[in-house]
């Protein structure tokens, strides 16, 4: 593994290159970062270069000033700035949750850079038909944030999304368990700064059905019923497709490695 920095607008992000072949780049979601991926990026790196990365203000990434409003636009930028860097491109993208959400936009604003987007549970929830109940939620959570800190607003964000836990495959490694040091500091930015303006971003359908890059919607087996798995589904719908059902649940990248790389290589293998 290479492990490299790149100057960008606001931040320095940390990024980690593994492998030789086409590009993947592998874009993180919620509050973990590039050592989450690291099961998945071994799995890859036989076949592919594989990148993984700290996004802008977690983890090993920091921003120049302090904590501010994160966007979507933004961070899909950053994933822009980071292929530029690795060059070889068109490359093919994977991220998960709010990832996914940055590996469409990317898609959208860069479409030269991307060959393939796989987009693991997305979620949009603006795209529900209960999207006014969950504008009030993350409206709640934001001003829980202000008022009482991010402890609170994270529990009233996680009572409301009623996501299963999922545990690692195999044995969590040290890098990983390095990452769980960091997590508390990215909690407090994700659900602060990332959470309210990365739930009001707007899906581009438009622009990514323009898109010469293949767009794929994935929803996990095992969390049926839940926002995120019901937001890919109605992503999906709206780019005038299906969404196909990938093993595990929120977290699958992690918990099936295995069968995830494996699915990645389906997609990616395509002339």
């Amino acid at each position: 593994m290479r492990t490299r920095t790149l100057d960008v607008p606001g931040a320095t992000l940390h990024y980690e290159v593994r492998g030789s072949g086409p590009v993947v780049l592998l874009i993180c979601g919620g509050v973990y970062d590039a050592a989450a991926y690291a099961g998945l990026a071994g799995l890859l790196a036989d076949r592919y270069t594989v990148v993984t990365y700290d996004r802008r203000g977690n983890s090993r990434s920091p921003l120049d000033g302090p904590p501010e409003p994160q966007s979507i636009e933004v961070h899909a930028d950053d994933a822009s700035r980071v292929l530029a860097a690795v060059g070889g491109g068109p490359a093919h993208v994977f991220g998960n949750s709010s990832g996914a959400v940055i590996a469409l936009e990317l898609a959208a604003r860069h479409p030269d850079q991307v060959r393939t987007v796989v987009a693991h549970e997305p979620p949009y929830l603006n795209l529900l038909p209960d999207a006014g109940h969950w504008e009030s939620v993350i409206a709640d959570v934001e001003a829980t944030f202000a008022q009482s800190g991010p402890g609170p607003a994270l529990a009233a964000f996680g009572a409301a999304m009623g996501m299963s836990e999922e545990a690692p495959e195999g044995e969590p490694d040290p890098e990983l368990l390095e990452m769980f040091a960091r997590t508390e500091r990215n909690s407090a930015f994700f659900i602060g700064y990332e959470v309210p303006p990365f739930a009001r971003h707007r899906l581009d359908a438009d622009a990514l059905r323009d898109s010469p890059a293949a767009i794929v919607v994935v929803a996990g087996a095992d969390s049926e019923g839940e926002p995120a798995h019901r937001a890919a589904h109605a992503a999906a719908e709206r780019l005038g497709t299906s969404a196909e059902t990938w093993p595990g649940g929120h977290g699958g990248f992690g918990s099936a490695a295995k069968a995830f790389a494996e699915r990645l290589d389906e997609h990616f293998a395509k002339p």
